[in-house]
């Protein structure tokens, strides 16, 4: 299973980068108003010149027209850009268009396995099963993860699966052992990957045990 940043903050992209563990970002229209851009397409620019791989942008229009027209100036932007496109039925017949064009699409807000199962026959290049999402509302969002894993993996599709909504560590754990292609993480949740506790002590003790020989 491979990282994405889910961020659009640049110092955050920039850190997560350079620790050498993502292979992208993602963003949406609510992290992209977290940091008061209201120019995405520089925004768009600035995030490819610090990362290398895959960068999903999120259409606004809920129209089909507006969707692939949208897609279609995000596209242009970069090679790396991947446009993220809401589940809905303009939504499926966007994806189908945009895949026709080459353009490398994420269908969002997936919350039942058949929605993703749709979104893969229409041609996405990624889905992105929300998690956090469903357990704020009492379900189990691995329960979703785990039947889209099963269900990719009978048929053979090539869609790559991304665990979204990611809350937690535990989350992450859980996504790699169904077999999610990708984890897109905020970087807090990122942070606690990296730490420990017990790593945290192992190292000051090392260091405390090493002060005594240098200090005799």
């Amino acid at each position: 299973m491979q990282f994405f940043l889910d961020s659009a903050n640049l110092e955050e992209i920039k850190s997560a980068w350079e620790m050498g563990i993502i292979s992208g970002v993602t963003t949406n229209p609510s992290l992209v108003a977290k940091e008061n851009e209201r120019d995405l397409p520089s925004l768009l620019t600035e995030i490819t010149r610090i990362v290398d791989g895959p960068i999903s942008a999120e259409v606004i229009a809920l129209d089909y027209p507006g969707m692939v027209r949208e897609a279609q100036e995000l596209a242009s932007i970069h090679s790396n850009i991947v446009i993220k496109i809401p589940q809905s039925v303009d939504g499926l017949k966007a994806v189908k268009t945009l895949a026709g064009q080459g353009i490398k699409t994420n269908m969002t807000l997936i919350f039942t396995p058949i929605q993703a199962l749709l979104a893969a026959r229409a041609g996405a290049t990624y889905v992105s099963p929300f998690l956090g999402r469903l357990d704020d509302i009492g379900e189990i969002g691995l329960n979703l993860l785990n039947d889209i894993c099963e269900i990719f993996t009978v048929h053979n599709l090539q869609c790559a699966i991304i665990a979204a909504s990611i809350r937690n560590p535990i989350h992450v754990l859980e996504a790699a052992k169904a077999g999610a292609d990708f984890a897109t993480v905020p970087f807090k949740v990122l942070n606690q990957l990296v730490n420990h506790p017990l790593t945290t002590a192992g190292i000051e003790k090392f260091l405390k045990d090493w002060q005594k020989i240098s200090a005799n």
